[in-house]
């Protein structure tokens, strides 16, 4: 097996290779403890207030960094916002490239999908707003994002794995119902709690695959 795979190996005998998201930058000590106080400063303020009510001058105070250091590296506040996204949808490939199963590779599909619902929902709950705004930018915005090409690959491999038919489709289906605004939906407008909404989708997704 080659040394330089990106992808992670499933239950079945072939690996997957998944497109990878861009490597961070090499920054030195101090800026990368800038970078992260900045968006665990963000996270924290964006979930206690939302996104709108949130301005660079709050950051940077909550941060301890100065208010020039915010703006030189992320820009502005959207620019930061998105910083903050990729930074978590990074840690999860990191998780689904290389950690412990049934996440990471080394489970039955059936349960690394399952866990990849699990994992995602959360991200989403967390990181809502954020996500939303990233899918709905522009139309047609959420099937153009670089996040979006790995869970679909992600998805379909293990559906097929998992001997679901027409697995294509199936990881369309999947990924519209964890699509930010259909999620909004079932949480905020139907008030659905999130371990309701992961266990009924988790159940969803276990019918279609062998177990």
């Amino acid at each position: 097996m080659s040394s330089n795979r990106s992808g992670p190996e499933s239950a079945s005998s072939t690996p997957v290779e998944l497109p990878v998201l861009g490597a961070p930058v090499r920054e030195r000590a101090d800026a990368a403890r800038n970078r992260l106080r900045a968006l665990t400063a963000a996270e924290t303020l964006f979930a206690e207030r939302g996104v709108d009510a949130v301005t660079m001058d709050d950051v940077a105070n909550a941060a301890g960094v100065g208010k020039g250091t915010l703006y030189r590296r992320f820009g502005d506040k959207a620019g930061l916002a998105m910083a903050l996204l990729d930074e978590r949808e990074r840690e999860l490939q990191h998780r689904i490239l290389t950690g412990p199963p049934p996440l990471g590779p080394g489970a039955p599909p059936t349960d690394r999908l399952a866990a990849f619902v699990e994992a995602y929902l959360d991200l989403l709950t967390r990181q809502l707003d954020l996500v939303l705004l990233s899918e709905t930018a522009t139309t047609g915005a959420r099937f153009r994002t670089g996040a979006h090409t790995l869970w679909r690959q992600h998805t379909r491999h293990l559906l097929d794995a998992g001997g679901a038919p027409d697995a294509e489709i199936a990881a369309d289906v999947l990924l519209a119902a964890l699509s930010a605004e259909q999620v909004r939906h079932w949480l905020r407008d139907r008030e659905l709690d999130s371990a309701t909404l992961a266990g009924s989708l988790v159940a969803l997704v276990r019918t279609w695959t062998a177990t």
